[in-house]
């Protein structure tokens, strides 16, 4: 494969997933607050309290980037893909912050997959980004013509 299918299928998965997170969270908050990742580990209702409104906005929020790195997946517009991924990154990093230093009731597994797994969500679309630096071209009739 080369840089651009890789990239391509980078951003396919963070849409693909972070899409599939806000729309559980927008369409079935409880279920999300109580079962994610796994009924069996819970790790969103280890930080309390439940919110079904912050649920739902934080949802319909997920869904829209996600909607963005969908948009970037299938045009491939270098300006488009680094906005989604920076947009992607805007989100994780902060979240990936919270939850490094909020592991108190967290189990020792637990809290190593949940770092580990929200870590992956910083390092991924972060690679994605430095594969838009070698030339993923511009799209011809998109760059810089609002000027001429």
């Amino acid at each position: 494969m080369n840089t651009r299918s890789w990239l391509r299928a980078g951003v396919v998965f963070l849409a693909v997933t972070q899409g599939v997170s806000g729309a559980v969270q927008l369409f079935a908050p409880k279920f999300f607050y109580d079962n994610v990742p796994t009924t069996n580990h819970p790790w969103v209702s280890l930080i309390p309290p439940y919110s079904e409104h912050l649920m739902r906005d934080v949802g319909a929020l997920t869904m829209t980037y996600a909607f963005v790195l969908a948009v970037a997946a299938v045009t491939m517009d270098r300006l488009m893909v680094r906005t989604a991924l920076v947009a992607n990154l805007i989100f994780a990093v902060p979240h990936f912050i919270f939850h490094a230093f909020h592991l108190e009731e967290f189990s020792v597994g637990d809290a190593i997959g949940q770092t580990i797994s929200l870590g992956v969500g910083v390092l991924l679309p972060a690679a994605c980004l430095a594969l838009t630096w070698p030339g993923l071209p511009a799209r011809r009739g998109l760059t810089r013509q609002a000027g001429r």
